[in-house]
C-alpha cells in the first residue's frame, strides 16, 4: 500500500516559510506557500526596485552562526553574496557616535563635562542598580547609567516603538543589547591585553557581513526558484481568512481571497504559520476561547515608511545606516544603499538613501501622501546637514505593515497563552518566524525556526522546542570567541 503524500500550507513567502518550505518540498511533501504580497518573495526581507533603482527594506545583514544556514546562503547565491564592511553610527548633535558603543569614542566626542557627568552616572547605577529591572530605561540604565540612556537609547528606541521606554519589557534590552558593558570597555581600552583575563573581553560586532549584489530579495527569489525545482509551489496575492482543522484527521482546510476577492481553499495535514499571531488568532476557526483570543489580539506590531530619496552627488557617510538620536526630526533611521551594494545604485554619480520613519498603521504619518513623505525626508535630510537644498532628484514610498512585535509589559503573557492553547488543541499548526512568534529574532534565527518545525513535521511529533531558538540571545553579529554559547543556543536540544 502506497503512503499518501502529506500536504503542508506554509502561510508567507518570507524567511520563514520559504525556508521550511524548501526543506518539505525537498524531502517529498506537498508544500504550498500562501503569499499575501501580489508579485513579492522575502517579506520584510524582499527588494522593491524603481526605476532601476533597489532598496532593502530596513537592512539586512547576511551573518549566521550556524554553518546549516551559511550553507543554504551559499548554495542559493554562492558568487551572487558580497561580502560587506559593517559599519553603522548614531547620529547626535550633529555628531557621528560608534555603534555599538565603544566607551572613549562616545566619551570623547560627548566633551568633558557632559563625560564627567555620564561617568559618575554609570559608577552611580552600578553601585546602586535597579533589583529585577523591568523596564528597558531599567535595564539600560543598569548597564550604561541614566545619563547615557538619555543620550543614546531614550530619544531613539521611544521613536521607534512609538511609547515611553519605561513601558518597554525589560527583555527587549536584555535580548538586542546584552552582551555590552560599559565598565569592561572601559577595562579593555585601559588594561593592557596581557593583563587581561579572557572573560573580562567585551562582546564586539562582526567587521564584515555577506549581502546578496541585488539585495535581500535575491536570496528569497532564488529560494522560491529552488522550491518550484522541488515541486512545491507559490501563490501570490493570496490573503487568508480561515483556518479549520478537522478534530478527527488533524487535517486543515485554509480559505484565502485573491486580489479579485475569489474565494480559494487549500487542504493540508499540516500548517505552518509566519503570519502576526494577531492576525492567526482570527484566522482559526472555531474562534479560540475568550481569554486566549483576547490575548493574542492585543499583542502590537510597529510599521514603518522607507522614503528612498535618489540624490545627486552626495556621498554623505559611508555607513550601512545612521541611527538619528535628535527628536528635532522623525526620521528614525537613514539606510546608504550603496554602501550595501554598489548595484543597488545603477548610477555611479548618484546615491540612495532611505529615510525610515516608525510609525503605526492609519495614524497620520502612514497615512500620508507619498508626495507629502517624500518632501518631508527632503526637509529633514537637510536640517540634518547630510544634503544640501536641491539634492534630492526624486523619491518613492515603501509602507511595511507589522514591521516589529512590540514588547511591551503583558506581550510574555499573551504569547504564552496563545501558544500554550495551541500546542495542545492544534499539535499539527506550526509557528516559525518573527511575527508568527512575536520575537524580535535575526534572519537567521527565523530560518531556523522554521527548519526545526520542518523536522517536526517531518518526524510526525515535536522533538524540536523551536521557542527555545534565540532564547535569552546576546547581541547576535559576535567574534569568534563566542561561537559555541551562540550555538547553543540556536540550535536547541531535542525535548
Amino acid at each position: 500500500m502506497v503512503t499518501p503524500t502529506r500536504r503542508v500550507i506554509c502561510i508567507g513567502a518570507g524567511p520563514a516559510g520559504l525556508t521550511a518550505a524548501l526543506r518539505l518540498a525537498r524531502a517529498g511533501l506537498q508544500v504550498t506557500v500562501l503569499e499575501r504580497d501580489p508579485q513579492h518573495v522575502g517579506g520584510i526581507s524582499r527588494t522593491e526596485k524603481y526605476k532601476d533603482f533597489r532598496f532593502d527594506v530596513g537592512g539586512h545583514r547576511f551573518y549566521s552562526r550556524s554553518r546549516e544556514i551559511e550553507e543554504l546562503w551559499e548554495e542559493l547565491l554562492g558568487d551572487q553574496l558580497l561580502v560587506r564592511r559593517r559599519k553603522s553610527r548614531i547620529f547626535y548633535q550633529g555628531k557621528l557616535f560608534d555603534y555599538p558603543l565603544r566607551a572613549f569614542d562616545a566619551l570623547g566626542k560627548l566633551g568633558f563635562v557632559e563625560s564627567t557627568r555620564c561617568l559618575a552616572s554609570y559608577f552611580r547605577a552600578r553601585l546602586r542598580p535597579v533589583k529585577n529591572p523591568r523596564s528597558f530605561e531599567q535595564w539600560v540604565t543598569n548597564q550604561f547609567g541614566h545619563r547615557l540612556f538619555t543620550v543614546f537609547f531614550k530619544s531613539y528606541t521611544e521613536k521607534v516603538w512609538g511609547m515611553r521606554c519605561e513601558e518597554i519589557s525589560a527583555e527587549w534590552a536584555a535580548q538586542r543589547i546584552k552582551g555590552f558593558s560599559l565598565g569592561t570597555a572601559i577595562w579593555q581600552a585601559l588594561v593592557p591585553a596581557a593583563f587581561r583575563r579572557k572573560s573580562r573581553n567585551p562582546k564586539t560586532s562582526i567587521t564584515t557581513f555577506r549581502y546578496p549584489r541585488l539585495g535581500p530579495g535575491q536570496m528569497w527569489e532564488a529560494a522560491a526558484n529552488q522550491l518550484r525545482l522541488a515541486g512545491g509551489e507559490i501563490r501570490f496575492g493570496m490573503d487568508v481568512s480561515g483556518l479549520l482543522r478537522d478534530p478527527e484527521s488533524g487535517a486543515w482546510t485554509v480559505t484565502a481571497t485573491d486580489p479579485h476577492l475569489r474565494p480559494h481553499e487549500f487542504h493540508a495535514d499540516h500548517v505552518l504559520s509566519s503570519a502576526a499571531i494577531a492576525d492567526l488568532c482570527r484566522y482559526i476557526q472555531p474562534r479560540p476561547p475568550e481569554p486566549v483570543f483576547r490575548a493574542a489580539s492585543k499583542l502590537r506590531y510597529r510599521d514603518f515608511l522607507t522614503v528612498a530619496l535618489i540624490i545627486r552627488n552626495a556621498d554623505c557617510f559611508d555607513d550601512n545606516w545612521l541611527y538619528i538620536h535628535d527628536s528635532s526630526v522623525r526620521v528614525g533611521r537613514i539606510q546608504n544603499f550603496k554602501s550595501w551594494s554598489p548595484d543597488l545604485v545603477p548610477n555611479p554619480d548618484l546615491n540612495c538613501l532611505g529615510m525610515e520613519y516608525f510609525c503605526f498603521e492609519g495614524d497620520g504619518l502612514w497615512d500620508s501622501t507619498d508626495e507629502a513623505l517624500i518632501r518631508l525626508a527632503d526637509e529633514e535630510l537637510i536640517k540634518l546637514g547630510l544634503v544640501k537644498p536641491g539634492h534630492v532628484m526624486d523619491g518613492k514610498v515603501i509602507r511595511q505593515a507589522k514591521a516589529y512585535p512590540v514588547y511591551d509589559a503583558r506581550y510574555e503573557e499573551r504569547v504564552r497563552l496563545f501558544r500554550e492553547w495551541q500546542e495542545q488543541y492544534l499539535p499539527e499548526l506550526h509557528l516559525a518566524g518573527r511575527n508568527g512568534m512575536h520575537k524580535y529574532n535575526n534572519q537567521d534565527h527565523a530560518m531556523m525556526t522554521a527548519i526545526l518545525s520542518a523536522e517536526n513535521i517531518l518526524a510526525g511529533e515535536r522533538r524540536w522546542d523551536t521557542w527555545r531558538v534565540n532564547q535569552d540571545a546576546g547581541y547576535q553579529e559576535l567574534d569568534d570567541d563566542r561561537v559555541d554559547a551562540f550555538n547553543e543556543r540556536l540550535v536547541p536540544r531535542r525535548l
